[in-house]
């Protein structure tokens, strides 16, 4: 219902009544509407609803790991050539440049191990080195004083309970400073053949973006996907992930449209 009076100069204006409808569509009691210039209102829910991305059905185990499947043959495609990035001519080598590798760029670990394997060669090296000496070469790669104390410890550790070498285990290799699960599945995988899940940054981002798991967690991520990945293709996969997470799937702003996974990625903006 709506009432008309007139204002000064004569013209008649139509003021609501109670119950009246306003332009937007809403109760002009309740003041509640979505004014857009030179558009059709829309109100606000109605807009979120209309740019929500749709609901996905909800995966099962089989489906999970038949997708798992798919990911990983197109990374292989993508990124034939991809591989163990570190710098390193053997199994101690290797546990020295992933320990390095903890907040700093392969690259620049790259740039820092050949001085430092040129002053300290092996083990038994490390573990007569002098702290400051170590710290000094280790310096730009970052957390260098608490680096050097496990490079240090690990090595002196290598000494007295393996003889200077590094075991081809799990549970011995965690065993030793410095080494977590990722420095020991890096240096199984790549160091002696035996698949290992990796999970670093570029893993467990990409990994959370592909539904793949739920979990924030290195260690939980790295169970979940040994549940939908293949054994043997374990190792490989962090090297396929670390590749396209740093040339696609990047941290701040993903590449979705020129992503191989968008099709298959419940993440994708595309």
């Amino acid at each position: 219902m709506s009432v008309r009076r007139k204002i000064g100069g004569g013209k008649s204006v139509t003021k609501p009544g109670p119950g009246a409808r306003s332009a937007g569509g809403r109760s002009a009691r309740s003041g509640t509407r979505t004014v857009t210039a030179g558009a059709k209102p829309v109100h606000r829910a109605t807009a979120a609803r209309a740019t929500a991305a749709p609901r996905r059905r909800p995966e099962n185990n089989a489906a999970l790991i038949a997708r798992a499947a798919l990911l990983v043959e197109r990374l292989e495609r993508e990124y034939p050539e991809a591989h163990c990035s570190l710098t390193h001519e053997n199994p101690f080598q290797l546990v020295i440049a992933t320990i390095l590798s903890a907040q700093c760029t392969d690259a620049r670990v790259n740039q820092v191990v050949p001085a430092l394997f040129a002053r300290f060669p092996d083990a038994a090296a490390f573990a007569a080195a002098d702290l400051e000496a170590v710290e000094t070469l280790i310096r730009s790669t970052g957390f260098y004083h608490n680096k050097a104390k496990n490079i240090i410890g690990c090595s002196q550790a290598l000494i007295a309970h393996h003889g200077g070498e590094v075991p081809a285990d799990l549970n011995a290799l965690v065993a030793l400073p410095g080494v977590g699960r990722k420095t020991a599945n890096v240096v199984l995988g790549n160091a002696f053949g035996i698949p290992g899940v990796v999970v670093d940054t570029h893993v467990g981002r990409l990994t959370q973006r592909l539904r793949l798991t739920s979990n924030q967690d290195p260690n939980k991520i790295e169970q979940d996907l040994m549940q939908v990945i293949p054994r043997a293709k374990w190792t490989l996969l962090a090297h396929l992930l670390i590749e396209h997470g740093r040339q696609v799937c990047q941290a701040r702003t993903p590449h979705c449209a020129e992503c191989v996974l968008r099709d298959l990625c419940p993440s994708s903006a595309v």
